[in-house]
């Protein structure tokens, strides 16, 4: 039973891998883009507790987790569920089929109906509310486009372009409509700026944030190991007006130091081959499309 398990896994993620295009130009056009060839593993490591405090720190956001009864979906009760979960979301969202997209959207439907405020909330949310899933979604979106700017350098306009249009997966995937998502990145920029500045971080949600940063879910030996570094490059992903809200100090020399590293992480990892490169997102998808076919819960 085993061996089998493990055959049709790794048979499915050996079709997924086999199937990336192999077209990294710099002068891709629409036609040949493929955004397999945008998807880079190592960003899971460096830019997931980033991009989660910058979609938090909108406070019905926030709240939503900070106050959620979905404690199966907890990240600091089962943070490696919880992270399973939130990739391969992320994989669903941009390399998987329409149906693929269905299907994750209909589970994690059935998490977010658990999930509003109530009279004793300081904040109305409710996690089917479009405008704060249009949030979630340019957060995804305008973290991916830094990390992959500091990994690798910034794509040609074209490329640019058509990986932005792409891109509002991250938000239909849920109940975003696609004309909700900004015409262009001109459009992007503008909603960005003009809701980041709204963005505010009270006492509740920055000790939430303090217990991501600090790696509070994990076994003290690996917060001794890694918390302190994990605070620092986080610190560094993060919009300045994040940082302030946050009270977080930032120096050039820092600066400096995280690009260094990212580059020399980008030009390490930009020579791995494209399945390794795609690692972890082509594996949970894969791993979703098993679980689908065995009846098993997708979150």
């Amino acid at each position: 039973m085993r061996h089998s398990t493990y055959k049709s896994l790794t048979d499915e993620l050996g079709s997924t891998m086999t199937s990336l295009a192999h077209s990294r130009s710099s002068h891709a056009g629409p036609a040949e883009f493929d955004i397999r060839d945008h998807v880079d593993g190592s960003s899971v490591f460096f830019g997931a507790t980033a991009n989660v405090i910058m979609q938090l720190s909108l406070a019905p956001v926030g709240y939503g987790v900070a106050e959620s009864r979905v404690h199966s979906g907890s990240i600091m009760k089962h943070p490696f569920k919880r992270t399973r979960t939130t990739i391969t979301y992320l994989s669903v969202a941009m390399m998987g089929t329409d149906e693929d997209r269905a299907a994750y959207r209909a589970a994690i439907n059935g998490a977010h109906r658990h999930v509003h405020s109530t009279p004793q909330s300081p904040v109305k949310y409710n996690a089917f509310d479009k405008n704060l899933q249009l949030w979630v979604a340019a957060c995804l979106y305008w973290g991916s486009v830094d990390l992959m700017e500091r990994l690798h350098g910034p794509a040609d306009d074209v490329t640019a372009d058509t990986y932005y249009d792409y891109a509002h997966r991250f938000g239909t995937t849920l109940q975003v409509p696609r004309e909700m998502w900004p015409a262009d990145r001109a459009a992007f920029a503008e909603y960005w700026t003009a809701n980041l500045a709204a963005t505010h971080v009270d006492d509740t949600i920055k000790a939430y944030f303090d217990d991501l940063l600090d790696l509070r879910m994990l076994y003290p030996p690996l917060r001794l190991v890694f918390a302190r570094f994990h605070r620092w490059f986080t610190t560094g992903l993060l919009p300045q007006h994040l940082r302030d809200e946050l009270g977080l100090t930032w120096t050039e020399h820092d600066e400096r130091r995280l690009n260094r590293l990212l580059r020399t992480t980008g030009a390490v990892w930009g020579r791995l081959p494209r399945p390794l490169r795609n690692f972890p997102f082509n594996a949970t998808l894969a791993d979703m499309r098993r679980r689908q076919r065995r009846g098993k819960p997708l979150i």
